[in-house]
């Protein structure tokens, strides 16, 4: 099998046609591609090729707010599931997902390793959210609801912010 990093790239191309995923940048050894995701909108993944393997990198969500002990705890706790894709800080303590795969067998195991990503970078992203960003979150409703402006964008979160624990609401 070919391995140079036209073929790869090509391949990447290929499989993005095929999925109806946006192929997002191009450069001479790294492509990316977004995914569309339902609890995260959009997961963009930089696939970068170097001698001997492939790295995909996913960013999954910003530094916490709050809690920053028992958000990265429970990163920590994900990572020890097995799989090819593991959760990652970088010095600002932003959250990404990554994988690292031969560059011989990055087409073969492509659609894996993006599916897996987007499933991780998907499920995990509401809850992160709640751990992390739960006062702003808060806020925000309290904010919308003061204004009758629309709180479509936290619906997902309306049990949780809109009952007696959310401090930011006016109570009658």
């Amino acid at each position: 099998m070919t391995t140079d990093t036209e073929t790869l790239l090509a391949g990447v191309r290929q499989w993005a046609h095929e999925n109806e995923v946006e192929v997002d940048a191009v450069e001479d050894t790294q492509i990316a591609v977004v995914l569309p995701g339902e609890k995260k909108l959009k997961t963009t993944v930089s696939i970068t090729i170097s001698a001997r393997t492939v790295q995909l990198q996913a960013f999954v969500i910003r530094h916490p707010d709050e809690n920053a002990e028992e958000f990265n705890r429970w990163l920590l706790i994900k990572n020890m599931r097995p799989g090819p894709v593991s959760f990652g800080i970088d010095t600002l303590g932003d959250v990404y997902l990554g994988a690292s795969v031969p560059r011989g067998r990055l087409l073969e195991e492509l659609d894996s390793l993006l599916g897996a990503i987007l499933a991780i970078a998907d499920s995990s992203f509401n809850e992160l959210l709640l751990i992390g960003f739960l006062t702003g979150m808060k806020k925000e409703w309290a904010w919308r609801v003061s204004r009758g402006e629309s709180t479509r964008n936290l619906a997902a979160f309306e049990d949780v912010l809109s009952g007696p624990d959310n401090e930011f609401l006016e109570q009658a």
